[in-house]
């Protein structure tokens, strides 16, 4: 088990294999509303914390009512989400955010760090993860733990994103769990 990585699950194969791991936190990603509580269930008897990306729901809306309505009924560790609505609403409610960021140029890195800076996620995660310059910056920028997402399947990436200041690796690859 590595600290630093946090099991990202898509499937019920990597649902599965994660509760064969050691890992005490995952991120719920590409569920289906009408399995969350099975998931949940599973995921609590075995207990393992979850972060739950709601704008990865299918079935419900992706807003703040939805969010408001997965923390009262399933109490998850936290709420992933790119919306600031999502963010503000799970925060209001006193649950670990974790702010989803896209930086696909210098433009976004600058739209991203104001959207962070206003509203003060508990986490960020940087998509794609191997844009260690982002990570870089944001964390010099916004003082908000950043968690590295997305393209990340190797070791040596992993480990350039922890030196490069990421806090986190969310992975679905299970060679790295």
């Amino acid at each position: 088990m590595k600290p630093y990585i946090l099991p990202a699950i898509r499937s019920m194969k990597d649902l599965e294999k994660m509760t064969q791991t050691d890992y005490k936190e995952c991120v719920l990603l590409d569920t289906h509303i009408g399995h969350i509580k099975s998931i949940m269930d599973l995921l609590n008897k075995h207990h393992i914390e979850t972060y739950m990306h709601i704008d990865l729901i299918k079935g419900m809306s992706h807003d703040e009512f939805a969010c408001e309505y997965i923390i009262q009924n399933y109490h998850p560790k936290g709420i992933v989400s790119t919306k600031t609505k999502v963010i503000n609403k799970a925060k209001a409610l006193n649950t670990t955010t974790v702010f989803r960021v896209f930086v696909l140029d210098s433009h976004a890195l600058r739209r991203s760090i104001e959207l962070i800076k206003r509203v003060e996620p508990d986490y960020v995660e940087v998509l794609p993860g191997v844009a260690t310059k982002a990570i870089q910056i944001i964390n010099e920028e916004t003082n908000t733990s950043v968690i590295a997402g997305g393209l990340i399947n190797t070791v040596e990436e992993v480990d350039i994103a922890v030196k490069n200041g990421a806090k986190y690796i969310t992975t679905s690859d299970r060679h790295l769990w």
